[in-house]
């Protein structure tokens, strides 16, 4: 099975800098702390380079595509050549597009705009919602979640294998087109997943693959044409690159075949005027045609801006010290019998670094708000916009009550939620090591203040120490 992993003899880097690193948040107990903030999998920091390189060109910001202007025409080449630098970080194909959006979200939602009207969806229910949700047009087929990754890509090979008999041609071979979504590293337990194998398996029963790699990014080298991939979607704010932009790169035949995702300015090479009152609109065939609008790009420059950064600095260094990082965290979870860590795959899957866990006789909503208020440590809580797969994780019932973020149970009482703790490429040791200290401390302990909840959120109730 093809792993992600750093060579041995990679040297291990420092932490890259990062905005924030020096912020200090008050505690509920007094005095104030650092800020670690060990929640990149919902939004990574900026990276200083990123910030910096749009610090320098903010002052020449003009329209793209819109102006014989100098700053127009110098905006326009940052906007391409930045479209040049992330086909070249992706390792894209020739023919390959690559499409700004605004998010993962929005990029897969784009390329569910675009299949064929026949296409059937494979998906698994492990999968994030940006990946599972936007299938709304297509025939959807739910895979269940697999307990490992050989089972992952049996699963799927059987699912194609089995594709509907209306649907065969009297050769006995598929007929209309399919596609399977899938993650390449999950955001709730970090483990990442079998891809070339599941798009050799795809691509065997005459589907096409779409790679969601939000989370696998901003950790290791993706590459479309050595994972043969038919699209990877990803979003710049995991990627530590901020200001709300996402791309959508590969094949181009869907998308040139589809109708612009947004009508307007920008994806329009022609429009004239009918006899009958009504407009004829010849649109672009290139990566403009789902571009319409004034394009984002302090956002597309920033994405372009990491991409530089992360290989500049060398992924087999960057995951060589993110390596070292999670078997820090799980050792020391590890120590602690009341601490439970979710996985579908086993302690020896590999994984980047984001890892989720349930504390015995806490409420998960409770336990991430003493972290924070206590300790000054910024973690997520709830379902992770993941929800099958948590309940899956769980135990549940797919029918139990949760609610992605927001407690259903008094601190203390069981709930359907869980804690993730996540870092990369700017996390510095000492965030990791005051995270193990502080689950240790609360679990053996108590927390040092009360807690109560406003809002659908966990929060300290000022004033009121436990002890």
């Amino acid at each position: 099975m093809s792993v992600f992993t750093a060579a041995a003899d990679q040297s291990i880097c420092t932490p890259l800098p990062v905005l924030g690193k020096d912020v200090t948040v008050p505690l509920v107990t007094g005095g104030e702390v650092t800020y670690a903030a060990l929640d990149y999998a919902a939004s990574a920091p900026a990276l200083q380079r990123v910030w910096d390189d749009v610090a320098a060109y903010a002052p020449y910001y003009g329209s793209v595509h819109r102006g014989a202007g100098y700053l127009s025409q110098l905006s326009t080449d940052l906007f391409e050549s930045s479209r040049v630098t992330v086909a070249e970080f992706l390792g894209c194909r020739e023919g390959d597009q690559v499409i700004f959006t605004r998010s993962t979200t929005d990029s897969l939602n784009l390329l569910a705009a675009a299949v064929p009207a026949d296409c059937e969806v494979f998906v698994f229910e492990t999968e994030h919602h940006a990946s599972l949700l936007p299938w709304r047009d297509a025939r959807v087929t739910y895979l269940n979640a697999p307990r490992t990754p050989d089972q992952a890509v049996a699963t799927l090979e059987r699912a194609l294998a089995d594709r509907d008999p209306q649907l065969r041609s009297s050769s006995g071979g598929p007929v209309g087109p399919a596609l399977v979504c899938v993650t390449g590293a999950s955001n709730v337990t970090g483990e990442l997943w079998p891809v070339k194998e599941l798009a050799a398996a795809a691509h065997a029963h005459g589907a096409r693959i779409v790679l969601d790699a939000a989370q696998l990014a901003p950790h290791h080298p993706v590459n479309i044409a050595e994972l043969d991939v038919d699209w990877v979607a990803f979003s710049g704010h995991k990627l530590y690159a901020p200001f709300g932009s996402g791309v959508l790169a590969g094949r181009s035949d869907w998308l040139c075949d589809a109708e612009p995702y947004l009508a307007g300015g920008g994806a329009s090479r022609k429009v004239a005027r009918r006899t009958d009152g009504g407009v004829d609109v010849e649109w672009h065939t290139t990566a403009a045609r789902h571009e319409a609008g004034s394009p984002n790009v302090i956002g597309v420059y920033s994405i372009a801006s990491a991409c530089k950064a992360l290989t500049e600095a060398g992924f087999d260094s960057l995951v060589a010290r993110e390596q070292q990082l999670v078997s820090e965290v799980r050792a020391g979870l590890a120590e602690v019998p009341e601490v439970k860590v979710l996985s579908l795959f086993g302690d020896a899957a590999p994984r980047v670094g984001v890892i989720s866990f349930v504390v015995e006789g806490w409420n998960s909503s409770h336990f991430a708000a003493a972290l924070s208020a206590e300790y000054g440590i910024g973690v997520r809580d709830g379902l992770f916009c993941a929800h099958p797969l948590v309940r899956t994780l769980l135990g549940s019932d797919p029918q139990d009550v949760g609610e992605c973020g927001a407690p259903e149970a008094e601190p203390g009482e069981k709930s359907l939620n869980a804690i993730r703790v996540s870092f990369g490429a700017g996390t510095p040791d000492e965030h990791i090591e005051r995270f193990v200290r502080a689950v240790k401390e609360l679990v053996s302990e108590g927390a040092q203040w009360k807690y109560r909840t406003e809002d659908g959120r966990c929060v300290p109730d000022r004033g009121t120490a436990q002890h």
